[in-house]
């Protein structure tokens, strides 16, 4: 069903968008503030810390869109590209860029892994999340699992070097592998969550809060995909979560999307987005490459 395929594919990118779209307006703020600001926020407003236009991305989306082009650019090694995309993007000067991501890019002379270990020296850790919410069109782009992963941990280690960071982007895009080809969300994430880390988040919220940690960022993305009922209730929970919320609900919106397809997302949120020219246009050419190496 190749048509599914795309509804899948373009399901994935724009449920990053959206999710970082809706989290935007309630970045860096308490459960308690959200709540008695906008009750129980389900719409997108923009706003918030970076005064965002209604519908506009963060550094979320459009990281997860330099990977996407520097793989679609050479499919077989891509590094080079995507650095070169991170750099144009960084030099448009975005509003919102990780602390991490900053310093390496400030750091690059040549050398990604180089960059990545000295910004790791420099701030005494990597362990941030800015390399998970950006990792998806890894498994978007490649039907071949074991080049999955390659490029997973490739692209992760251009920013971050602590090795948690990749090990959560590996798993994501496991769940990412199964869910294009059609497995259940919960029975996906579960079987690949066992024996890592992640196990111990099935029924208890997480005892850790919804900060740009790898760690806790990935296990309440977990928690809420395991417990959402459908897309709308996976990018609502992560945007009233406040704390780190356009990236965790960019990271729960992309596994989201693949699942419930383009179709299951609101029309309001797809149509909303900005960058929908951009979004569509990356999206068919993953559909080409994916689909020209299956044949």
């Amino acid at each position: 069903m190749q048509d599914q395929m795309l509804d899948r594919l373009k399901g994935g990118l724009y449920g990053v968008a959206v999710g970082d779209a809706l989290g935007g307006t309630t970045e860096f703020m308490s459960v308690r503030e959200v709540k008695a600001q906008y009750g129980y926020l389900t719409e997108i407003i923009g706003g918030g810390v970076w005064q965002l236009e209604p519908g506009e991305v963060t550094d979320d989306t459009m990281m997860t869109l330099c990977v996407a082009e520097g793989i679609l650019e050479n499919p077989a090694e891509p590094m080079e590209a995507i650095g070169r995309y991170f750099l144009e993007w960084y030099q448009s000067r975005p509003k919102d860029i990780g602390n991490i991501i900053r310093h390496v890019f400030e750091k690059y002379e040549g050398d990604w892994l180089e960059s990545a270990f000295i910004a790791h020296a420099d701030m005494g850790q990597s362990g941030g999340n800015g390399s998970l919410m950006r990792c998806l069109p890894a498994a978007l782009a490649y039907n071949d699992p074991a080049e999955v992963e390659r490029v997973t941990i490739t692209q992760s280690r251009m920013t971050h070097y602590d090795p948690r960071c990749a090990e959560a982007c590996v798993i994501y895009n496991r769940i990412a592998d199964r869910l294009l080809r059609g497995e259940e969300l919960s029975e996906a994430i579960l079987t690949e969550i066992k024996g890592s880390e992640y196990e111990g988040i099935i029924e208890d919220e997480p005892d850790c809060p919804p900060s740009g940690f790898v760690v806790h960022t990935f296990r309440w993305v977990l928690h809420i995909l395991l417990h959402a009922t459908d897309f709308s209730d996976a990018v609502q929970r992560a945007a009233n979560l406040g704390g780190d919320s356009d990236t965790i609900g960019a990271i729960a919106g992309g596994l989201a999307g693949i699942y419930y397809g383009y179709e299951g997302i609101p029309a309001k949120y797809a149509e909303a987005i900005l960058i929908k020219d951009r979004l569509d246009r990356v999206v068919s050419l993953l559909y080409a490459l994916r689909t020209s190496s299956s044949a």
